[in-house]
């Protein structure tokens, strides 16, 4: 008698690479653009946003920074905290830079000085990584609240319009919270729904 054909399961899929290489892609275009900016145009190529500046400079910002030494410290914090949100899911990642993006319009629109660099982003991961465990209550969620609150609480300060140095952007880096807070609020109770 015949043997009925058995389909042969297919070869699993290897993990998607882009969710870990994208930190670093979005990291790396800061630091070509300060590069661009230090050897070709002397530090005069800043993307802010602000006023009198286009509306793309909202996605531009990020990649803007005012010196090295601007970009090391927000490069330094920034990888460790997208790691962070991308080892939920990517999906919480987009919502965080939807977020801060959303929230950097009202600054583009109304403050009367000009903000740039990945620490309006900076604040925001760190905004929905603190939220989230809050609002969840799952154990994972909230030891990651209490493992980023212990390691990066410190940054909290900088909230504070009067306890930051001068020429740093606290509002960028309120409003980079408040997206995250956002997102974070989004996340949960999506988590649940399902």
């Amino acid at each position: 008698s015949p043997q009925p054909l058995i389909a042969p399961s297919p070869a699993p899929r290897p993990p998607a690479r882009w969710p870990l290489i994208l930190p670093l892609v979005l990291v790396g275009i800061a630091w070509l653009q300060e590069l661009i900016d230090s050897v070709v145009f002397g530090g005069r190529w800043n993307l802010p946003i602000g006023p009198g500046t286009p509306w793309w400079s909202l996605a531009t910002a990020p990649f803007s920074h005012s010196g090295l030494g601007h970009l090391l410290t927000n490069t330094l914090v920034f990888l460790p905290l997208s790691y962070l949100v991308i080892s939920q899911c990517i999906r919480a990642y987009a919502s965080v830079w939807i977020g801060v993006i959303v929230m950097e319009i009202p600054i583009w629109w109304f403050w009367p000085t000009r903000s740039h660099g990945l620490s309006g982003v900076v604040y925001g991961l760190l905004g929905y990584l603190l939220l989230l465990g809050l609002l969840e209550r799952r154990l994972i969620s909230l030891a990651v609240t209490v493992i980023v609150l212990s390691l990066y609480g410190s940054a909290l300060i900088g909230l504070l319009p009067w306890a930051g140095p001068a020429g740093v952007s606290w509002i960028g880096h309120v409003s980079g919270f408040i997206g995250g807070a956002l997102a974070a609020a989004i996340q949960a109770r999506e988590s649940q729904d399902s």
